[in-house]
């Protein structure tokens, strides 16, 4: 009886928790969601791209996102007339509803009870909430709270660490590249470096995400690393200082010698150049920033590259446009349960004169298809390349549990200024209208190698190389490395894609000679017949592989085509 009660109280109990949160769902208006934050995830074949949007709270919310507006209230006469009309109904869907959460909460309780193998109870919940969401669309999702921290910092573009990007290669934890102004960079940690040890404990083996935890944490906070150099031998201990790291979204074609990014693409003809990896909170501020640059170096064309982007915060790519269009609509968002909304342009800080051209392929979602499509629609600019992904739905993204779980739901869509879908239903066919496509004569569709050899070439370009001498801040402790027997230095810098991470010994390169040496005497003694067969200068000819031809952007010739015929117009 004591177990049967106990069951009882607690299936009764989570029942009239329920009820008192669907019972007045009708009779009092919903109060405004809690703090909403935007998600960021990059469209790919597996995984759709989803979008990261305003909070639906315009108290919670920063001032610079747009808050949710609820439906016009409407007067006492039409409230009343409402509930006497409707109060039936009401009553009969308040009643099937706890029906309904009696079934789910019975279900709960017997498989938490019964099921062969003890299962805990939040997983069932996870599960039973994620299996709510499937039956929506691929961007409504649950987030749990073992991924809320990571979902936060792709969404902000900024999160407490050291500022390097990381990755395992073969159980290895190697640098790609620091993030520049970062602890990492001025420690001098480089591209091909190998982590060996993240606060005494070996990273060798361990998954990729693991590391990253302990690489991130509380900013002021210090954390030490054993870090082998590429090119260099013997190790070396460095206690960082984590400090808020934001991550890059606006980018140029190329560093300079300062690992700035350098915005003008041609200085004879004055092309800008910009490359937007995604929208977040920082990306206007950046934008705008090197627009001004642009501004004072005269540029008289611009390509916007947004390819591979796969959105952001809605309010982020309004702004965008807004810096390049001085009237007019931006976008519009409509949905079931919220007041239809638009945008529209203002004169203040328009940056115009110039003809602009914006690179799109299949993986441009979301804020970068509202973008182009407002600069398309108002003819600001010459959309090139590849017809963009279809992400046109708006997700306000929730907190629950006091912000340790979050759920993203999708509320509305969003249309273009000259009132066109963007959004790609599941049914949709090639020949209806979504997503940007490039204007007529300016489709440049890539191979599959092209893509590839595009996004080598990019990754390339984003990586810090190393230098001579980095200056270290005080907040750096660097121990020196220790000079291993018969441990040689070198100015061999790493290759950028596929750095050296270490010198062989001496001895072991001694050994490599003497065998060389002895397979040179070996071709001598051969017949003159053997030595034409195995002509070793021949053999070494062939091993060289020949040199990399360098990488030609097709959509990006095609921009700048675009631009020269507008800069002979225009003479």
């Amino acid at each position: 009886m004591t177990h049967w009660h106990a069951r009882c109280g607690w299936v009764f109990g989570s029942l009239a928790l329920l009820a008192l949160v669907a019972w007045p769902l009708r009779a009092v208006e919903p109060e405004p969601a809690k703090k909403s934050v935007p998600a960021a995830p990059a469209p790919d074949k597996d995984a759709k791209p989803a979008e990261k949007l305003p909070t639906p709270d315009a108290k919670s919310a920063p001032t610079s996102e747009p808050a949710k507006e609820a439906a016009p209230a409407a007067g006492p006469d039409d409230d009343a007339e409402e509930e006497n009309s409707k109060a039936p109904n009401d009553v009969n869907h308040d009643r099937e509803t706890l029906e309904l959460l009696k079934v789910f909460v019975d279900s709960l309780d017997q498989i938490e009870r019964n099921y062969v193998k003890p299962i805990d109870r939040r997983e069932l919940m996870e599960a039973a909430i994620q299996g709510m969401l499937d039956k929506l669309d691929p961007y409504s999702s649950y987030i749990t709270p073992g991924q809320v921290d990571r979902f936060r910092s792709s969404v902000e573009s900024q999160f407490g660490g050291i500022g390097i990007q990381v990755s395992m290669e073969q159980g290895v934890l190697k640098i790609i590249t620091p993030l520049v102004g970062t602890p990492a960079y001025r420690a001098g940690l480089m591209s091909g470096d190998t982590i060996i040890d993240i606060e005494g404990k070996p990273v060798a083996g361990v998954p990729l995400d693991e590391a990253v935890r302990r690489l991130k944490g509380p900013v002021g906070t210090k954390v030490s690393l054993t870090v082998l150099h590429a090119g260099k031998g013997g190790k070396q201990t460095v206690t960082l200082t984590r400090e808020i790291v934001h991550v890059e979204t606006v980018m140029g074609d190329r560093r300079t010698d300062k690992d700035q990014w350098d915005f003008m693409y041609d200085r004879e003809k004055r092309i800008g150049y910009i490359r937007v990896t995604s929208f977040g909170r920082d990306t206007v501020r950046d934008l705008r920033r090197a627009l001004e640059q642009l501004q004072k170096d005269k540029v008289r064309g611009l390509v916007l590259d947004l390819r591979f982007n796969p959105g952001g915060l809605l309010t982020s790519a309004i702004e965008t446009c807004d810096l390049f269009i001085d009237k007019g609509r931006i976008v519009s968002t409509k949905g079931r349960n919220v007041k239809e909304r638009v945008w529209d342009a203002k004169a203040e800080g328009t940056f115009g004169g110039f003809p602009m051209a914006i690179l799109v392929n299949h993986y441009s979602a979301s804020a970068s298809e509202i973008v182009s499509a407002c600069l398309q629609d108002h003819q600001r600019a010459m959309v090139v390349g590849e017809r963009s992904w279809g992400k046109g739905s708006v997700q306000n993204v929730i907190d629950l549990e006091d912000g340790k779980s979050v759920l993203k739901l999708t509320t509305a869509s969003y249309w273009r200024p000259n009132g066109k879908n963007i959004h790609r239903f599941p049914d949709a066919k090639e020949g209806d209208e979504w997503g940007v496509r490039p204007d007529k004569e300016y489709e440049v569709a890539l191979t599959t190698e092209e893509m590839r050899q595009l996004v080598d070439d990019r990754r390339e370009r984003d990586i810090v190389l190393p230098h001579e001498a980095v200056e270290k801040p005080a907040a750096t402790s660097v121990e020196p490395a220790k000079e291993e027997k018969g441990a040689k230095p070198t100015d061999e810098k790493p290759a950028a894609t596929r750095p050296q991470s270490k010198v062989d010994a001496p001895e072991k390169i001694t050994e490599k000679k003497a065998e060389k040496d002895t397979e040179k005497k070996n071709d001598a003694e051969k017949k003159p017949d053997d030595a034409k067969q195995a002509d070793p200068t021949t053999k070494a000819k062939a091993s060289v592989p020949p040199p990399k031809a360098p990488y030609v952007d097709r959509q990006l010739q095609r921009a700048l085509e675009y631009l020269n015929v507008e800069f002979a117009k225009a003479s």
